[in-house]
């Protein structure tokens, strides 16, 4: 099991529990099902998943690019389209919205497992181009982060698991959820979206 969470977008519960199934399988966690565009602004009024899948014909008053362009004004998190809409129309309309990936149904496994890391890798070059310092990363906690609280925070953008973190840094994982969890606490934030998030929206606008 990874340390990313997807959120599905679809409106056909059959459809949605068999992706989410999938997911499962390859070892991701789902953060939740919404079948409304309605529902799934309202979750991510409050969450933040580290990537979401959605469908363009859902359920609720905008369609899935109306919600994606909302995501990409407000929070900035990886999408992938999900679709079996696959017409010309429609991919010129999903394209301007920047998602990270178009996957067209019936899904495949592997499809779905190379959408997801290609996903995953590009946000986590885009958050390294960000150049974050210890320094500014001071600036929006409310406590000094520690250089090894530092270290987590940079293996974080670059997408690797606590696993990952305790094979390169050879420390415990145990040791890694600890430091990870005083970061976030001192970011006050709860997850690891949100952390990237908070640093995505404060570090750009003050113009670094």
């Amino acid at each position: 099991m990874t340390d990313v969470s997807i959120l599905i977008i679809e409106d056909e519960g059959i459809v949605a529990e068999d992706i989410a199934r999938r997911l499962r399988k390859l070892g991701y966690e789902v953060a939740g099902i919404k079948n409304s565009s309605e529902q799934a602004l309202n979750y991510l009024s409050i969450h933040s998943p580290d990537l979401i899948l959605c469908d363009i014909m859902i359920d609720g008053a905008m369609d899935g690019i109306q919600v994606a362009e909302l995501i990409f004004q407000t929070k900035q998190i990886p999408l992938i389209f999900v679709t079996a809409l696959a017409d010309r129309i429609t991919l010129e309309r999903a394209k301007k919205v920047l998602p990270y990936g178009y996957i067209v149904k019936p899904i495949d496994n592997h499809d779905l497992l190379t959408a997801i890391e290609l996903a995953l890798y590009k946000h986590s070059v885009e958050l390294e181009k960000l150049a974050i310092s210890q320094e500014k990363i001071n600036t929006i906690t409310n406590v000094a982060v520690t250089e090894r609280e530092f270290e987590m925070l940079t293996d974080i953008m670059k997408g690797l698991t606590n696993a990952q973190i305790s094979e390169t840094r050879y420390i415990s994982i145990s040791t890694v959820k600890f430091h990870i969890g005083k970061l976030l606490e001192k970011m006050e934030v709860t997850n690891r979206a949100e952390a990237l998030h908070k640093i995505i929206s404060l570090i750009t606008a003050r113009g670094n």
